[in-house]
Parts: C-alpha cells; structure tokens; sequence
C-alpha cells in the first residue's frame, strides 16, 4: 500500500503509473503556491481562533509554512508527480517541518474548498496586475495622442476611406476600449473576491469555525453563503476570461492596423528595429511580429473560455474532477494578457513612427471630403438628401475625370447650384473638415483636447 496517498486506506493499491500521471496537477497549480500557503496561514490561525488547535499549535503551523514559503522561493522546494498536486505536496512538507501538528491542518478542510479559495486569492492578486497593464498602455496612448491632436488621418468604414480624423482622436478611442475593460475586471474582481473556505468538500463542517475570521484574515469581502456553490461556482473564472477576451480583441483590433498602416500599400507607419524582425529569405523586409502574435493570441484566450463554458455546462453539483482543468485555462490566459499589454505598449512607445508627410498627403487625395460638401449645402438651406444626391454625381464626374472636389473651379461649383460660394474650397480642406466635427465626442481638435484632458484626469486619479 502506498503510505504517500492523500486518500483513506480503503484502498489498498497504488494507482497505475500512468493514471497517476494523468491525474496530477502539481505540474501546473504550483502556480497556486504562495497563495495556498496564505489561505492555509488563515486557516490555521481560524482554527486557534475558535479553539479546534491551540495556539501554540496554529503558531508552529504558521512557521512551518513560512519555512515552505521561503525554500519555494529559494528554489529548495520543487515537489514532483508522485505528491498529485500542490495542496498535498504542502502538507506532507509541513509534516517533515514539524511533524504530526502539520496533520492537523486539514481539520475542517475540503481539497475543494481549498483549491476554491487558492484560485480566487490567485486570480484576485492577477487582476490587479493586470489592471496596472491596462493602465500603462493607457498611458502611453495618451502621450502619442498629445503629440498628435492635430495630425490627421483617413478615417474608415468598410476599410474604404470615409472621413479625416484627428490621429489622437483615433489612439484615444483605443483608449476607452481599454478602459472599459479596466472597469470591467474590477467587476471580476468583486465578484472573484468571495470566499469559499469552510464550505468543506460540499456540505460544511461538523467543526465550530469561524467562515467569516479567516475571510477577513484574506481580505475577502463576503463568504459563500451556500456550501455547494461555494465549492462548484466557477462563474468568477468565465468572467476573468469573457474580460480577457475582450482585452484581447481590443489589442488585435489595433494590431490589424497597426500591422495595415506599416504596410507599403499604406505607410503610415515605420516599425523601428527595435520592435520588428526581419526575414530569413528576404533582405529588404522588416516584419511586424509583435502585433501579428498580439492577433494570434487572441484565438487562444478565446479558446479558453469556450472549453471552460463547455466544461461547466453539464456539471452537477458539486465539485466534480472536471474542475481541474479551469487552471491551465487561467493560468494561460493569466500570461497571455499580461505579456500581450506589455508589449503593445513597447510597441506604441518606442516601436512605431508615424509618418506625417504620408499621412497628411494621404488625407489630401481623396473624396473623404464629400460629406463636408453635402453639410455646406445644408447649411445653405438646401435639403440634405438633396444635397447628398447632388455631391454623389459630383463625385462621380470628378472620378471620371481623374480631378478631385479641390480641383473644381468656383464656376463648376456654381452649375451644381448657384448656393456655392469661394467659401466651399476652405470648408473641404481636410484640417476644416476635421475642425468643424466639433460635436460632444467628435473629431474636433477641441473635442480632442477636452478628451485628452479627462483621459489625463482619470489616469491621475488612479496613480
């Protein structure tokens, strides 16, 4: 019989080697380390509270994790296949420590519970962290959208050129993409920060303990106020990685342009040596990787949420070994999204160069301006869809003739309708038609300014 088993001596073989292996988790949730060290820290300290072990026991208890805590980062404490997982592996370390009081540090305690509590003090820490990253990457589409309020750019629906817009104007959008999602996982991280412990392995305890002591000991908000759900809820894990995909798909939406503006077609955009590779074949090309693998990601957070959805969807209550499989999951995603906001902000900081000579011909070569004509007529009294019509055979002629709307002298202007005036030529120049977009949350290079204000306001407020 194998005396290392975390389980009773009903059994009386060992597991076959592979299904051992196919078992463990410690080759990953070690992840959870420090963290099922501080959950057990306020366990132990519950169970002197509340007189289940006497102080001096909860004391030993504390130091010999402490001792544990100090040799995992030291890198003296590195538990293999045979010890299942991290919370096992733990306690048999603890009981070399110290010997038999170690053993009573499960009193009152479930695997499920535990682990539950493990995951949530984890992906509480990590969320913050995260944050942060938003928060960086935030700050530095505030420095470019400085630089660049009155640096305009073809704006785009359809991927076909629509209307001039102000460049910061355009950074400053990805700016609340990225903070929506900076509120969203603080949304995550309330519902995250709910403790399980006690919940024991789904029906409670026989024992006296104090729920909410430890939870206060973890700075958790509120305790699980059915056992079941406490120890089977992993809704707080879905929503970790529905924000995280979001995040992700914010930072791919960016990486497509950025990845379309460096391209010879578009050349908005110089990658610096810095931040781009080259290729093994091709001498001359400069590779935009970093944004590429931004947009790879992506799929493989998105990936995660589905299988975690799916793997819930037919559970029962309640703990079940699915479960298991929500770490790698979040694990995976954990470091995907901190790494991905990383670099995308090394990449606007110090990756990119906008090219404003190409930017500003590029916002003088075509029909972007149209719009601008059809509003002049408007504001001349004539119907607006009348006016548009009339701009649309404009348009048209202009195209057969190879001429754009600036190159119309003020006679052919007048043959369109008599409601033109010489006053046309400056309301279509791309710097006024972006100026005259001065609605709340428009283009306007005074709405601009007054949206880099309260983006530079809210940053402030959370430093």
């Amino acid at each position: 019989m194998n005396k290392n088993k975390t389980w009773s001596d009903r059994f009386e073989e060992s597991l076959h080697p592979t299904i051992a292996i196919f078992n463990a988790s410690i080759g990953f949730d070690i992840e959870l380390i420090e963290y099922d060290l501080t959950g057990s820290i306020a366990h132990a300290q519950m169970l002197a509270h509340t007189g289940i072990i006497s102080s001096i026991e909860a004391q030993q208890i504390v130091d010999g994790l402490e001792q544990i805590r100090q040799e995992y980062r030291q890198g003296n404490f590195n538990p293999g296949i045979d010890q299942e997982d991290i919370h096992f592996a733990v306690e048999r370390r603890l009981t070399e420590l110290i010997g038999d009081v170690g053993k009573k540090l499960h009193t009152a305690r479930s695997r499920n519970d535990q682990v539950g509590t493990d995951l949530r003090l984890y992906l509480r820490d990590q969320i913050s962290q995260i944050q942060k990253a938003i928060r960086d990457l935030q700050g530095v589409l505030v420095k470019q959208a400085s630089e660049h309020i009155e640096t305009l750019i073809p704006g785009y629906t359809h991927l076909q050129r629509a209307q001039p817009v102000s460049l910061a104007h355009h950074l400053l959008a990805y700016f609340q993409m990225l903070e929506r999602d900076w509120q969203r996982l603080g949304e995550v991280r309330r519902r995250t920060n709910t403790c399980p412990l006690g919940s024991g392995a789904l029906a409670g305890t026989t024992f006296e303990i104090d729920r909410h002591y430890s939870a206060k000991l973890l700075e958790f908000d509120q305790v699980y106020a059915n056992s079941l759900d406490g120890v089977s809820d992993r809704d707080f894990a879905i929503e970790f990685l529905n924000g995280s995909s979001l995040i992700m798909v914010h930072l791919s939406r960016l990486s497509e342009e950025i990845i379309l503006w460096a391209s010879h077609e578009f050349g908005f955009v110089s990658l610096t040596d810095r931040c781009a590779t080259g290729s093994s074949i091709m001498p001359q090309k400069k590779n935009p990787d970093v944004p590429e693998l931004i947009r790879g990601k992506t799929g493989r957070v998105f990936g995660h949420l589905q299988a975690l959805l799916v793997m819930m969807k037919g559970l029962p209550l309640a703990y079940n070994k699915d479960l298991q499989e929500d770490k790698e999951a979040v694990f995976d995603t954990v470091k995907t999204v901190k790494i991905s906001l990383e670099v995308m902000t090394i990449l606007l900081e110090e990756g990119i160069e906008f090219k404003t000579n190409r930017l500003n011909q590029a916002v003088n070569e075509d029909f972007s301006n149209a719009t601008d004509v059809a509003d002049y007529l408007a504001q001349k009294g004539v119907p607006f869809r009348q006016a548009y019509n009339l701009v649309g055979k404009v348009v048209k002629h202009s195209l057969s003739s190879g001429k754009l709307l600036k190159d119309l002298t003020l006679e052919q202007w007048k043959e369109i309708h008599p409601a033109f005036e010489s006053d046309i030529y400056n309301a279509i120049t791309p710097r006024q038609v972006v100026a005259a977009r001065n609605s709340y949350g428009g283009t306007g290079f005074e709405q601009v300014r007054a949206q880099l204000q309260d983006a530079i306001d809210l940053l402030g407020q959370s430093s």
